[in-house]
């Protein structure tokens, strides 16, 4: 058992309680992270697994000089050991997803660095003995961490292997008829505005946000008042949306392909089966279908009832890490962020924008793009479009009408982005008029949960000012905005009486099959709903 208190097992230890934030996602039993990655999965992974072997080795390196007993060893143990609590608490964070606040932050590191620095100052030969018997538990206890860290190890090589062909390209449904006829019942395009609240758009609009086209579709749509959300995070809400049944919680399989949903009816788990979809019941019903959209891996889950598909997610993962990037250049880009982290903390830089807020805006370009192809596409006629707006943070300036990166990225807020939300439907409009499709066309445009201000966005360090005052100090309202346009509908009407978002699949299976003309037999349809 003398290997336990080797500097090498220490190391490995004290690195992997270090880098728990980076290596908890990859090993939860659930996947969703695996899951949710749209880049090369393989990349994720030895860059995790880099990052762990190079913390072990700089910490081995440190813990070789400190083996001779004196100030030194006194001075690198107590740096490694006293920057734990400071670490974790981060981690911690991180792990959670919950705001730290900076005072606790600074506050915390001030007494550690403290207590280090008066450790050192007043460190006596005389109190060696002492300093030896706190040090041998200390090495047993990370020595045994570092059992735990190999354990980890091999559960990364597993699972990459496991996940090594995810987001291969797959074959994809193609229609069986050489036709390129629209369906029967002409055009349906379902689209979901993540975090779209019926409230912020409608009800209680921020004082001098104009959303002019919201307003227009409002006048020739029918707006529902009062939707029962189907659940309040979009890898649940979706795949409810789509097969009418309830879920409240997800897990994948370790290859990342295979989806598990778990009805809390039933109180089971059950694969997802893209059959049960309202995509099968539009291709019975004559339909092409088409998807484009974000978060969820929609090609990877709907290959077998999807005609087109293009989706991404490229949010960095914890530790700045970039998945459709080559591992050289992780590498790269990690030292430099490292570099730049430490010139801002120095004043040596201004701060620099977030890079949740590039790839944001990144992913909602592409989205853009890969929706304006779909919709100009004579053959898709069932299309469903899954935008990354108004979800926070914010990517977008109201003001200047720009898309924001670097520090003005800070300021950005949902406010912000409900007014992008707006010019993209001002844009998907004019596309539709152009190609003829807009009045013969029957629109489903939703969010997908409303807009989670006290329980998420006010503990995270997107929040603005703006935000606090449009929701009123983090008031949750927890309706999501949702609006049905009827074929050739030219007046605008609302239904107040409660409507289940899970009845969504239903109501787009009626309007696939054209069973609703009219307002009046859409409110008595969905007043028929249980």
């Amino acid at each position: 058992m003398k290997w336990l208190l080797h500097p090498v097992a220490s190391a490995l230890g004290v690195a992997t309680l270090y880098l728990l934030a980076i290596l908890g996602p990859l090993l939860s039993p659930s996947h969703t992270t695996l899951f949710h990655t749209s880049g090369t999965v393989l990349t994720l992974y030895w860059a995790v697994l880099l990052d762990l072997f190079a913390v072990w080795l700089l910490i081995t390196i440190t813990l070789l000089f400190a083996q001779r007993p004196g100030r030194r060893q006194v001075m690198l143990w107590s740096a490694l050991v006293l920057a734990l609590p400071w670490i974790s608490l981060k981690n911690a964070s991180m792990l959670a997803e919950f705001r730290l606040p900076h005072w606790i932050s600074v506050s915390l590191f001030a007494l550690l660095f403290a207590t280090f620095v008066t450790l050192s100052a007043c460190w006596k030969p005389s109190f060696q003995p002492t300093f030896q018997r706190v040090l041998l538990p200390l090495k047993v206890i990370f020595g045994f961490v570092a059992l735990n860290g190999l354990v980890l190890i091999v559960q990364l090589l597993w699972f990459a292997s496991q996940a090594r062909a995810l987001n291969s390209p797959v074959a994809l449904h193609h229609r069986q008829s050489s036709s390129m006829h629209r369906a029967t019942n002409g055009r349906v395009i379902w689209i979901i505005l993540d975090e779209l609240s019926y409230r912020q758009v409608y009800e209680q609009r921020f004082p001098g946000l104009s959303l002019p086209t919201f307003d227009a579709i409002a006048d020739e749509s029918t707006v529902f008042t009062h939707v029962v959300p189907a659940g309040a995070y979009t890898e649940e809400v979706v795949p409810s949306l789509m097969t009418g049944v309830p879920v409240d919680g997800i897990r994948a399989s370790s290859s990342g392909q295979q989806l598990f949903l778990h009805n809390p009816v039933a109180r089971a788990w059950q694969p997802f089966n893209q059959h049960q979809t309202v995509f099968e019941d539009a291709l019975h019903a004559g339909y092409s279908t088409a998807a484009a959209g974000w978060y969820n891996p929609y090609c990877r889950i709907l290959p077998q009832v999807l005609d087109r598909c293009f989706w991404t997610f490229t949010l960095p993962y914890p530790g700045g890490i970039l998945a459709d990037q080559s591992l050289a250049r992780i590498m790269v880009q990690q030292l430099a962020r490292y570099i730049q982290t430490a010139s801002i903390a120095l004043n040596i830089v201004p701060p620099q924008g977030p890079l949740e807020t590039e790839r944001h805006v990144d992913d909602f370009l592409e989205i853009r793009s890969a929706s304006d192809s779909v919709l100009a596409d004579p053959a898709a006629d069932f299309v469903f479009l899954h935008l990354p707006i108004p979800h926070p943070g914010g990517i977008y300036d109201r003001r200047s009408k720009i898309l924001t990166t670097g520090p003005d990225a800070y300021r950005a807020s949902y406010i912000d982005n409900l007014a992008l939300a707006d010019r993209y439907l001002t844009h998907f409009r004019r596309l539709l008029q152009k190609h003829g499709d807009w009045d013969s066309s029957t629109l489903v445009i939703m969010g997908d949960h409303s807009w989670r201000t006290n329980f998420l966005w006010s503990k995270s360090e997107d929040w603005t000012p703006e935000d606090e005052a449009a929701s009123h100090g983090a008031q949750f309202d927890d309706r999501p905005a949702y609006i049905v346009k009827l074929p050739h509908q030219q007046q605008g009407s609302k239904i107040d009486a409660p409507f289940k978002a899970i009845r969504t699949r239903a109501l787009l299976d009626a309007l696939i099959a054209g069973q609703l003309h009219t307002a009046d037999e859409l409110d008595r349809w969905t007043k028929e709903q249980k």
